[in-house]
């Protein structure tokens, strides 16, 4: 009886520790695809907010980490020409009307933003998703804008007194990028010394 339940705990045993080895190494197998196809979507985003004909480096090896207003770390992607600095980009993000809105921008060296896309967002369709740039034409208000054009306390939707209009039926969505755009914008300004330092011989190589 004790010899028999041995046998089937020994079996049981080399089961599980089979199938744990055959679980570690597909793990260990896909997350090379997985880094591979973050890397990627990462790149398609950089693209969209950094003009292509602009520079000549891959930005994600050239990137430093800043703190931002409120201490959180944020990871700044570094576009360069013929090792010469011509932009960054970095995420920003919002609070909409069903939870948060990452977005990238892209912002030259001058301060003016080359542009801005949506990553992610949980707003209702067909009223918050119109800031998408597959939706509507809405986000490319924003492409060669600063902190000085418009003035700063232009920078909210026309419902509150701003320069930005609102969509029809859905305040809260653009209010929201509105106001991240202006915050990377203000970041841009706080950190201006570290974002436009001289590249490294690293990151022209």
């Amino acid at each position: 009886m004790k010899l028999g339940t041995l046998r089937h705990a020994l079996i049981l045993g080399a089961f599980c520790l089979g199938f744990g080895v055959i679980l570690a190494s597909t793990e260990n197998f896909a997350a090379g695809d997985i880094a591979d196809r973050r890397m990627e979507d990462r790149l398609a985003s950089l693209a969209q907010v950094l003009p292509a004909d602009r520079y000549d480096n891959n930005p994600l090896q050239s990137t430093l980490t800043l703190a931002d207003a409120e201490g959180k770390p944020v990871v700044v992607y570094r576009a360069l020409q013929q090792g010469k600095l011509v932009g960054v980009a970095y995420e920003i993000r919002g609070s909409g009307y069903a939870g948060e809105i990452r977005l990238m921008m892209g912002v030259d060296v001058q301060g003016r933003i080359f542009g801005v896309r949506v990553l992610s967002h949980k707003e209702t369709p067909g009223l918050g998703d119109k800031m998408e740039i597959k939706k509507s034409a809405w986000i490319d208000r924003f492409s060669g804008l600063s902190l000085a054009a418009p003035l700063p306390e232009r920078w909210k939707v026309r419902k509150d007194g701003g320069d930005f209009d609102q969509f029809t039926g859905a305040t809260i969505t653009p209010r929201a990028v509105v106001g991240a755009v202006k915050r990377g914008l203000e970041f841009f300004a706080a950190n201006q010394a570290s974002l436009l330092a001289a590249p490294s011989p690293e990151e022209k190589s």
